[in-house]
């Protein structure tokens, strides 16, 4: 289980310490990676620096809605102060007006930057906000353009759920992966999302999943 764990921690309080604490965590428990704050990539990146620990961060967090060009150039600086994987949200705005031209243009925009480097994209879709018509717009979106993963949600209003988890894995090509987020606090759930289909975990109670 530790090598699915993203350990997390994006509060819109997140101090320096609270980032310490999480990377050292992720160090001790041998987990994948840690998710931070674009605030911190400089700092978590000294830190994780020489261990085995995957830095990830956020890119458009929370809602999706800024420009393209704006996230594309969050995603170049995360990129440039040591971030390894990014973790993007999916303009929902775009999607809930029907405006699936821009929502294509801003995914492969985001993937193509990201995969220039070699880094990683997850795609957040926030699938508890989204219809059935609009997850399976998305999802064929993603098929076409071919991010490393996608992100059932940013964990800031719905979290994670089984359903979510089968619905992208049988909606996704396979060699797209999924990561679950949101509200994964015990084994008994985190199992459940992995026996969906879940590659990865993004949890901020990473501790309590593996002790």
């Amino acid at each position: 289980m530790k090598d699915l764990i993203d350990h997390t921690y994006l509060a819109a309080d997140c101090t320096g310490d609270d980032v310490d604490r999480v990377c050292r965590e992720a160090i001790e428990h041998g987990f994948y990676a840690v998710c931070i704050p674009p605030y911190f990539v400089t700092r978590a990146h000294k830190l994780l620096n020489d261990t085995a620990v995957v830095l990830a961060t956020v890119i458009s967090f929370p809602y999706g809605y800024q420009e393209t060009a704006v996230k594309v150039q969050e995603i170049r600086r995360a990129m440039d102060e040591g971030a390894d994987e990014l973790d993007i949200v999916v303009n929902i705005s775009a999607v809930k007006s029907g405006d699936w031209a821009y929502v294509r243009s801003d995914l492969e925009s985001v993937t193509t930057t990201a995969r220039l480097k070699g880094k990683v994209c997850k795609i957040i879709v926030e699938a508890g906000t989204l219809s059935e018509t609009e997850l399976q717009q998305i999802c064929g979106i993603c098929n076409d353009v071919k991010p490393t993963y996608v992100k059932t949600s940013t964990g800031t209003r719905e979290g994670a759920s089984v359903a979510q988890v089968q619905y992208l894995r049988a909606n996704l090509h396979a060699d797209i992966k999924i990561k679950a987020s949101g509200g994964i606090r015990d084994k008994a759930f985190a199992n459940a999302l992995v026996e969906a289909g879940a590659d990865r975990l993004g949890t901020s109670s990473g501790i309590a999943l593996v002790d």
